[in-house]
C-alpha cells in the first residue's frame, strides 16, 4: 500500500509517494506555500491529480493541532495563511481516505516505527527549531487526548510574566527552549538585541566562554523540561529533533536528566529518520498506524 504525504509549513509544501514500510517510492516534490488559501489548494489538487492512479491514501503532516478524527485542524499557527484552519481537507478527493495529523505527531509516529525511538513503547518527541512541536507515544499509540490537542509544549518555565510566548501567555517551554528562545537568552545575559543564534553557536565553538554561558542556560531550560516530562510520562526515551537539536548534548541531558527524575531511567535521543519524517509519519498513520 502507499499514500501521498504531504508536509505542509509556513514556507514550504513537500509531497511525496511513500509505502507502508515508511520507504519513498517517488521523489520529494517542494512548492513554496502561496500566500493565498486558493493557491494552497491548487498545489494539493494538482499533486493528487499527478498520483491519483498510484496511491490508496493522502496524507496531511501539517502545521497546527489537528482533531481526533484526523479529519482537519482545530487550531492553526501564526505562520500559516490565514484561514488554513478551516480548511476542508476532506473535500480533495471522492476516491482515497484524506488523514491529516500535526507534523510533530507524524515525525514521533516515524520516530518510533523506524527511527530512534523504535522498539520503544513510550516516547516523547520535542521538535526544537525556530518555535517547539511536542509528540507523545504511550503504549504503542500515538496520544492525541481528548480534542487531540495533546503534545503542545506551552508549560510554565516561570511564573512572573518575564518572557512573552508564540501562543499568547508568557514563560512557556518553547518561549525558553526553541532557537528564538536562545536568542532572547543571548540578548538578556550579553545585554545585546543584535546577537543571534548563529553568534551563541560560533562562539561556542570559538571557545567564548561568555557565550558557552549563554548555550548552558539554554540547554539547561531543556534540561528542566525533559525532567518534567519524564516525572510526568515514565517514558523509555525522549527524542529531540528540528534544526536545533544537532546542538545540544544527549549525553549530558541524559545523565542530568536520571539524576533528577523520581521515575525509572529514561533514554535521550537525537532524531533519525531526516528532515522528511514528517511525511514519513503521515504516510504510516494513514495506512494502518495507531
Amino acid at each position: 500500500m502507499k499514500a501521498l504525504a504531504f508536509d505542509v509549513g509556513g514556507t514550504k509544501i513537500y509531497s511525496a509517494v511513500i509505502d507502508d514500510k515508511g520507504n519513498f517510492v517517488t521523489e520529494v516534490e517542494k512548492h513554496s506555500t502561496p500566500r493565498n488559501l486558493d493557491k494552497i489548494r491548487e498545489i494539493f489538487l494538482s499533486v493528487i491529480a499527478k498520483h491519483d492512479s498510484e496511491i490508496d491514501a493522502i496524507a496531511f503532516s501539517t502545521a497546527g493541532a489537528c482533531n481526533n478524527d484526523h479529519t482537519g485542524i482545530l487550531g492553526s499557527t501564526g505562520n500559516m495563511v490565514e484561514g488554513y484552519s478551516k480548511f476542508d481537507f476532506q473535500s480533495l478527493s471522492s476516491t482515497k481516505p484524506v488523514y491529516v495529523e500535526n507534523d510533530a505527531n507524524c515525525a514521533a509516529w516515524a520516530e518510533h516505527v523506524n527511527g530512534a525511538s523504535k522498539g520503544m513503547p513510550n516516547s516523547i518527541m520535542l521538535t526544537l527549531g525556530t518555535g517547539v512541536g511536542g509528540g507523545i507515544i504511550l503504549n504503542d499509540k500515538l496520544y492525541k487526548g481528548k480534542s487531540g490537542a495533546a503534545g503542545e509544549m506551552h508549560f510554565k518555565m516561570r511564573t512572573d510574566k518575564h518572557r512573552p510566548c508564540t501562543c499568547g501567555s508568557h514563560d512557556c517551554f518553547e518561549a525558553y527552549t526553541s532557537g528564538t528562545g536562545l536568542k532572547k537568552t543571548a540578548e538578556e545575559m550579553l545585554n545585546n538585541p543584535n546577537v543571534t543564534t548563529y553568534d551563541v553557536i560560533d562562539g561556542v565553538n570559538a571557545g567564548d566562554e561568555k557565550m558557552k554561558a549563554v548555550f548552558d542556560k539554554w540547554q539547561n531550560d531543556i534540561l528542566e523540561g525533559c525532567i518534567g516530562l519524564a516525572n510526568i510520562f515514565d517514558p523509555d526515551c525522549i527524542v529531540f529533533s528540528g534544526s536545533m537539536a544537532q546542538f545540544i548534548d544527549v549525553d549530558y541531558l541524559e545523565k542530568a536528566t536520571n539524576a533528577e527524575i523520581i521515575t525509572q531511567p529514561t533514554k535521550i535521543l537525537k532524531a533519525t529518520t531526516g528532515n522528511y519524517a514528517g511525511m514519513i509519519g503521515a504516510a504510516l498513520l494513514a495506512l494502518g498506524g495507531k
